[in-house]
């Protein structure tokens, strides 16, 4: 008697899907009347999965989600795809100083990702979006990205296989909170890019705890052919930084040069105020890298709590001073 089988579909991860939609969305809009197949093919997607995703923009659009408010697509009888988009998505797009400037960050680490050197439109884009801010708006956020443009971080190959494999590494990294290098044993889940840089979501079995881990401050990578089961670490869309009850709340007022921190960074207990300043507090497990960040916007930052920062910023930049012999 022969074995009977059972086929298993792999379902594909809902933030797979909703990059992979991102890009081919704007394509469809662009070549309307283009073959499934055909785009199925350029985008190396299986025509019945590129089916399914394209049938969950039928429930995409806003509230009251009547049928003016959501996106229509239709495949013909020929397999010709034909997309109209909601009212609201051919509005011309303002975008608040907190969007504008996510955007900017988000299209430099693009420029970073592996395959995107070449990318002409999206350096354009950067370059208009850069002048549309200006020096004011960006502040020091302008020279915030993981890696040169076209340049991603240098063991980001090899982090993306073993994070595809489920394979354990054994790497050498360098924590800015300490300033210090240490030889750590990861299992990585998930690699993905925030905020201008790329980070890695991985088991410490050292430490026997989940870390987070930047690409571009890993010196060495030495897999370990040891594979692991994945224990469901978030990746693309969580918080850079998870506050404890260990955590010192650092209570800031940030100027229009410093407003970056405040979108840079997670903070809580956020008040406008009318000279377009930020009062913040921003949690941290160590107040040295705090300070060392303070240091660079220098008088566009005042420290309200706790009062033994402003003097590690002063110590710190006193030392600074000696380097350069003053």
């Amino acid at each position: 008697m022969a074995e009977k089988r059972t086929r298993t579909r792999t379902v594909p991860k809902t933030s797979e899907r909703l990059e992979r939609m991102l890009v081919i969305v704007p394509y469809l809009v662009q070549h309307q009347g283009a073959q499934l197949t055909e785009v199925a093919r350029l985008f190396d997607v299986p025509a019945d999965q590129l089916r399914r995703d394209l049938n969950l923009l039928f429930m995409s659009g806003l509230p009251p989600y009547g049928p003016g408010d959501l996106i229509d697509v239709d495949v013909d009888e020929d397999g010709g795809i034909w997309i109209t988009m909601a009212d609201h998505f051919a509005r011309p797009l303002r975008l608040t100083r907190a969007e504008a400037l996510a955007l900017f960050l988000r299209a430099t680490e693009l420029l970073a990702a592996p395959g995107l050197s070449g990318a002409p439109a999206l350096a354009s884009a950067l370059e208009k979006l850069r002048e549309t801010l200006g020096p004011d708006t960006l502040g020091d956020a302008d020279a915030i990205q993981g890696a040169a443009a076209g340049s991603p971080p240098e063991h980001l190959d090899v982090l993306q296989t073993a994070v595809r494999e489920h394979e354990q590494l054994r790497i050498e990294y360098f924590a800015a909170s300490t300033g210090t290098w240490s030889t750590r044993t990861i299992e990585p889940e998930e690699l993905f890019s925030s905020m201008g840089n790329w980070y890695v979501a991985a088991w410490d079995v050292d430490q026997d705890a989940e870390r987070l881990f930047r690409a571009d401050r890993v010196r060495r990578v030495e897999p370990s052919g040891e594979r692991f089961r994945p224990r469901g670490l978030e990746g693309a869309g969580r918080a850079l930084y998870t506050p404890s009850e260990q955590d010192t709340a650092v209570r800031l007022r940030l100027r229009p040069g410093a407003r970056w921190i405040g979108e840079y960074y997670a903070t809580t207990h956020r008040v406008e105020l009318e000279d377009g300043s930020l009062e913040a507090t921003l949690p941290a497990k160590q107040l040295d890298w705090i300070a060392k960040l303070l240091l660079r916007v220098g008088p566009d930052v005042e420290i309200l709590e706790p009062p033994e920062l402003a003097d590690m910023v002063r110590e710190q930049a006193r030392r600074a001073l000696q380097n350069y012999g003053r």
